[in-house]
């Protein structure tokens, strides 16, 4: 990446996707979250010895249907996973890595080490996706009876939510009470029964029961409220621009190279999220950021930029240069 579009990417890190991340972190219902590693060039030194790409990590953050957000880590630790949700209380969907544990704990009796606690109160929403994942494995490499039970007894409840999906929140809710809520209760108590037949063994039926058992407050939590998914299938999704991008780029600069294409990547993924062209989108934003008020950055956000455009003059925002006439607020 070259420097001036590092340069650009760290001023609206620290403008336009603060403003963001703040309102996120203070309104958001739910932030689903995912991770993948990426290379990163190592720090050249003296020696004139050829070294490893290190690893990093991309996050992602969906915060509702408002804010997308990408951040960089030189590790996927508990710690910074804690740092990118640090007071935010709600809903996090996540698959079940153990690194996500630290963000469901009370920092009272159970305090970070080498963070400072959070006392936050957040609800961990499982993914059916992932619980299914394992049976499936199970059913084609072991043709595993009990796994093609469990793989109809969820799909059962993926064709509810595809049935029910435009229905509003509250009347989501009401179905899921009605059919879902029995059909999963079922399902744990049979998924109970079935382990006990092979917690001695090891194998993809096993690992998928143990998934399901240990999970199972969290694969039954998107009952509670109409707005939550059943899956975590967006943050995948939002995850493989990552994932194909650096089959072409194949590695980043430096960890602030990272960075900065973490803020580039936010902005574009919200602007698709809100259907706009997210190149008109980035040009009109880098015309009208340096003339724009600090504490109303958050009018530039994607989710807001629509409505903000309709107020400004339209000659003067296509000029590439010169004065621009800020509306009052």
């Amino acid at each position: 990446m070259s420097r001036w579009l590092q340069e650009i990417g760290n001023i609206l890190g620290g403008s336009v996707i603060v403003a963001m991340r703040d309102e996120a972190m203070r309104t958001a219902m739910c932030i689903a979250t995912d991770a993948t590693g990426v290379l990163v060039q190592p720090i050249r030194t003296h020696e004139k010895t050829r070294q490893a790409c290190k690893k990093g990590h991309f996050f992602v953050q969906i915060a509702d249907r408002d804010h997308v957000f990408f951040e960089y880590t030189n590790k996927e630790t508990s710690n910074n996973v804690l740092e990118l949700f640090r007071g935010f209380s709600g809903y996090v969907q996540a698959d079940a890595k153990g690194v996500y544990d630290i963000l469901f704990r009370d920092h009272r009796d159970d305090p970070p080490i080498d963070a400072l606690p959070d006392f936050s109160e957040r609800f961990e929403v499982g993914c059916w996706f992932h619980a299914r994942k394992g049976f499936w494995e199970a059913a084609i490499t072991s043709k595993e009876v009990s796994a093609r039970e469990a793989l109809f007894r969820i799909r059962r409840l993926f064709e509810y939510e595809a049935e029910w999906r435009k229905h509003a929140p509250h009347k989501r809710k009401q179905l899921r009470d009605e059919k879902s809520r029995p059909e999963v209760e079922a399902f744990l108590a049979w998924a109970d029964v079935e382990f006990e037949k092979v917690k001695g063994q090891r194998g993809y039926l096993r690992s998928a029961l143990g998934y399901v058992r240990n999970q199972r407050e969290a694969l039954s939590r998107y009952l509670d409220d109409g707005r939550l998914e059943m899956d975590n299938n967006r943050s995948e999704r939002a995850l493989r621009r990552i994932a194909v991008g650096r089959k072409a780029w194949l590695f980043f600069g430096s960890d602030d190279h990272a960075q900065s294409a973490a803020h580039f990547y936010s902005l574009i993924a919200s602007a698709q999220l809100h259907r706009l062209d997210s190149e008109s989108y980035l040009c009109d934003l880098m015309r009208v950021l340096p003339h724009w008020p600090k504490d109303r950055y958050i009018e530039l956000a994607p989710k807001y930029w629509m409505a903000t455009r309709a107020r400004l003059d339209l000659q003067q925002l296509e000029a590439p240069l010169g004065t621009l006439t800020v509306p009052s607020s």
